[in-house]
């Protein structure tokens, strides 16, 4: 049931925002006159790497600087491109890796295999299924860009203050994962581009009632700040990346 409703709601999505999605792609090519995707691979369901589809939002090349995490100040990320993140439109063309079979709608953000990489046994949890263009933590950690904005080792920072929790969330998905929970995580995004606060309450209301850990919730209310934490599996805060 999941996968024959990923596959018809992407094919909707896909016809309906692609007029939306073409302009963007013409904003993008006239600014540098490159591709406006970009193509990067991810690791999958069982690690297996895919070629996942993105608006670009970067300068060309610009992930071969070696920094994978993005800071909303970061200097690679083109004028069209903050847009494009902004109202998070570079995860739209993702539709197409649902319709191929490569993510689901919902489900744990894909990463980079460098990341992978760093798992502890806990977090290989989160390669068990398939990878999502939402979930909690995307509602959690929309703003990922702002919270590493300003910080000397951008990579470093993600591993020790949004890793832990973002892991903790995508492996609570992975074990209470449901089609109802999905309908409400895809209503959620929505809310968030237009009330984060509100969605996020919303979510917090979800995992305390399917049962998640106090300090879980709390993290993911996002009234405090953030603070280095162990991943999932670990007992130490990570040290390098």
């Amino acid at each position: 049931m999941k996968r024959l409703f990923d596959f018809l709601a992407s094919l909707f999505g896909l016809i309906l925002f692609s007029p939306m999605l073409i302009v963007f792609m013409i904003l993008i090519w006239l600014q540098d006159y490159h591709s406006p995707f970009y193509i990067a691979n991810r690791v999958g369901r069982n690690g297996k790497l895919f070629k996942m589809y993105k608006l670009r939002s970067m300068v060309k090349n610009a992930d071969k600087s070696g920094v994978d995490s993005t800071s909303a100040n970061d200097m690679r990320i083109t004028k069209v491109g903050h847009l494009v993140r902004k109202y998070k439109l570079d995860e739209l063309t993702q539709l197409w890796n649902v319709m191929l079979g490569d993510m689901s709608l919902v489900g744990p953000r894909p990463n980079v295999q460098a990341d992978t990489s760093l798992y502890t046994e806990q977090e290989h949890k989160l390669l068990s299924v398939r990878p999502g263009i939402t979930d909690f933590s995307s509602i959690v950690f929309s703003d990922e860009g702002d919270i590493l904005a300003g910080k000397d080792d951008p990579d470093l920072t993600y591993n020790q203050i949004i890793r832990p929790w973002k892991s903790r969330l995508g492996i609570f998905y992975v074990e209470k994962g449901s089609f109802v929970l999905d309908i409400k995580l895809i209503l959620l995004t929505v809310v968030a581009i237009l009330n984060k606060k509100k969605a996020i309450s919303k979510l917090v209301i979800i995992l305390e009632k399917l049962g998640a850990e106090s300090q879980l919730c709390e993290v993911s209310k996002r009234e405090a700040e953030l603070y280095p934490f162990p991943p999932p599996g670990a007992c130490e805060v990570v040290q390098s990346r």
